[in-house]
């Protein structure tokens, strides 16, 4: 069986959730791209597109933990674009913090817009990792 190609795209930060992500995935079934490297060049930034183009999945965990938007304009233009190879994942809290007020407001609403633009959305890791560990190979389109 050919691996399922993932994406790791989100929250970066000091963020934990794809080393906890990472140990719930058969790694007989599941590849994935993780996108953060201690020193940001050129070379890097085109891998990183290569695989959010490529890839059978592009997923997007978005926690609290992140200090910029970038993930959720890359989330919602994915789901516009590839509702079929894109998963969200918006955890409202994530190593002691939480989304708060307008912040929490937008990040809801993204997950909404995602869901109504046809990509999977989920609310935790155990739900994700189960629905990855059992997902068949996307076709590219």
């Amino acid at each position: 069986m050919e691996k399922v190609k993932v994406f790791l795209g989100g929250t970066c930060a000091s963020s934990t959730w794809r080393d906890e992500l990472l140990r719930r995935l058969d790694e007989d079934r599941i590849e994935t791209f993780n996108p953060v490297v201690p020193n940001w060049t050129k070379e890097c930034q085109i891998e990183e597109d290569y695989h959010r183009k490529n890839d059978d999945i592009c997923l997007y965990v978005i926690t609290p933990e992140g200090t910029g938007f970038y993930s959720f304009v890359e989330v919602t233009d994915d789901s516009n674009k590839r509702p079929e190879r894109t998963i969200l994942c918006l955890l409202e809290s994530a190593n002691g913090k939480e989304f708060e007020g307008h912040t929490k407001k937008c990040a809801l609403k993204t997950m909404k817009l995602v869901a109504e633009n046809g990509a999977k959305v989920f609310d935790n890791l155990d739900s994700l990792a189960i629905y990855l560990n059992n997902i068949e190979k996307v076709k590219q389109q």
